[in-house]
């Protein structure tokens, strides 16, 4: 027996041999497969930059004239990198293709073209290796923020260039991790914006130049703070894995990055999803990016205390997909929420059990702990009392990315004086109680204990249906967060192709090799 909580090892076991075998089939299904989104991810490694006069970007043309021309199935690189040779330059090529000034073909003879496709996939991860390294250097020249856990802020106008400013001022404020929040439906654009942007929907549309604009105005703060701020931001949707590029290359830290959230909450296609996070999965690994699942968005549909289960079946499922594609348990910001109605009997109690069992099933994870968003009414008052039991649950578990809850949730976009304010919820709450959890044990046998014990049980009954029937089914039936979709529907499904014998991608076979 170990831990706070009891568990038996044993039964730990079993809940992740169950979540493998229930992953293994998904995984299987994205090695064997291909995305438009993968394709283009592994050119904008190799150089291609910028957008025709309408803003669509000429990735995006050169991937459709290759489709065009020879399918997906076979990959672009060997086409493209075939072509290369009469033109040099690769965006030159991706503006002759679009104006259809250039006929691919997937060559008889691939030597030359595979040579050169993985000099220009080396020359690109060694862009993202190099900006790793760059940020292990500024974090011990600057530090590292010296409590956990982490102040996890956001901002999201919709214009970059203020957004910078109230980052700037969150950072100054004590927030430790800056999330810029996508613009509403970019999650649903097959590609990638260009350029700094001034107009977004309830958030700002996440492109290069923009990663690129806010990781630079933080590293002034950083040095001016002596601590080094960390940058989040979106690797989801249809273009999740050209995100996990852009982010590579900018320096982004942090990544929200879940297994199924754009299935459940966006209706993206589940194939076109799993194929794509596992390939922005691999380019995290390589980045030393952490990842941020989405666990909390299934209790703002399914009921939190009924539903608990599904929160740690996906936990489990994210974990393993996430180690398949090479992260390693420092980069699972693996994810839950404060989503109990507070009016249920216990509901303190029972969010410290959900919370706790998170903590001790992974135990080297940055858990990212989510505070109240459905049962905000509008009281501000009553809503700054509600995060401040949630920053307590976080301080007793040991939670390590704390999310900073606004009074004013769901009803203003917050202010900086709502921002001042939760935070001095949040420093009063960790100055007086950061290290509680060195003291909090529940009750041997009693209501905490019993709560973790039926919940992981429960878990375990659902991976082995899954396991015997399949994720897809399980992700069809309404499983998590009670949203049904098929694997045969859903947006992004005509971008999706089965590998064929010849498909080639060097920046995957670099990056398995490594």
């Amino acid at each position: 027996m170990a831990g706070k909580l009891d568990l038996d090892p044993r039964v730990v076991r079993k809940a992740r041999r169950l979540a493998a075998r229930a992953g293994q089939p998904v995984v299987d299904l994205a090695r064997s497969h291909t995305t438009v989104s993968v394709e283009r991810a592994v050119l904008r490694l190799a150089g291609v930059r910028g957008a025709d006069p309408d803003g669509i970007p000429w990735v995006n043309r050169l991937v459709d004239a290759v489709v065009a021309d020879v399918g997906l199935e076979h990959g672009v690189s060997l086409p493209v990198f075939d072509a290369l040779r009469d033109y040099g330059d690769i965006t030159v090529l991706a503006q002759k293709a679009a104006a259809g000034a250039v006929r691919f073909r997937v060559p008889s003879s691939s030597h030359a073209a595979r040579r050169t496709a993985v000099k220009f996939a080396r020359v690109g991860l060694a862009r993202v290796d190099r900006r790793r390294a760059e940020r292990d250097r500024l974090i011990k020249r600057w530090g590292d923020p010296s409590q956990r856990p982490w102040i996890y802020l956001i901002v999201a106008t919709g214009d970059i260039h203020e957004d910078i400013p109230q980052a700037q001022a969150a950072a100054r404020a004590g927030a430790d991790v800056i999330a810029v929040i996508r613009s509403t439906g970019q999650s649903l654009l097959d590609y990638v914006p260009e350029g700094a942007t001034r107009e977004g929907f309830a958030g700002t549309y996440a492109t290069q130049e923009n990663f690129r604009l806010m990781r630079a105005a933080l590293d002034e703060t950083s040095k001016e703070l002596g601590r080094y701020v960390r940058l989040t931001n979106y690797a989801s949707g249809l273009c999740m894995p050209e995100m996990a590029v852009m982010a590579g290359l900018e320096r982004l830290d942090m990544m929200l990055n879940d297994s199924m959230y754009g299935i459940l909450f966006r209706d993206i296609n589940p194939i076109r999803t799993f194929v794509d996070q596992r390939f922005s999965r691999q380019v995290h690994a390589r980045a030393g990016i952490i990842i941020n699942t989405g666990e909390d968005n299934y209790l703002t549909t399914a009921d939190p205390v009924e539903a608990a289960h599904t929160v740690t079946v996906s936990q489990l499922l994210n974990e393993f997909f996430a180690h398949e594609a090479g992260l390693a348990d420092p980069q699972l910001g693996i994810g839950h929420a404060f989503e109990i109605n507070p009016d249920v009997p216990e509901s303190f109690r029972l969010e410290l059990a959900h919370a706790l069992l998170a903590r001790e099933l992974f135990p080297d994870a940055p858990l990212k702990w989510m505070p109240p968003t459905k049962h905000m009414t509008g009281d501000v008052f009553r809503g700054n009392l509600l995060d401040g039991f949630f920053n307590l649950a976080g301080a007793m578990t040991g939670q390590s990315i704390l999310l900073v809850g606004m009074m004013t949730e769901a009803v203003v976009t917050p202010w900086l004086s709502d921002r001042d304010i939760a935070l001095q919820n949040v420093r009063y709450v960790l100055g007086a109680a950061g290290n509680l959890h060195e003291d909090f044990v529940p009750a041997r046998g009693g209501f905490i204990q019993r709560r973790a014990h039926q919940v992981l049980g429960e878990a375990i009954d659902l991976l082995d249906r899954i396991a015997d029937d399949t994720l897809l089914n399980a992700i069809a039936d309404g499983t998590f967060g009670i949203m049904r979709r098929p694997a045969d529907r859903g947006k992004g499904l005509d971008g999706v192709a089965a590998h064929a014998g010849d498909y080639f991608n060097p920046v995957t076979e670099l990056l398995e090799a490594s």
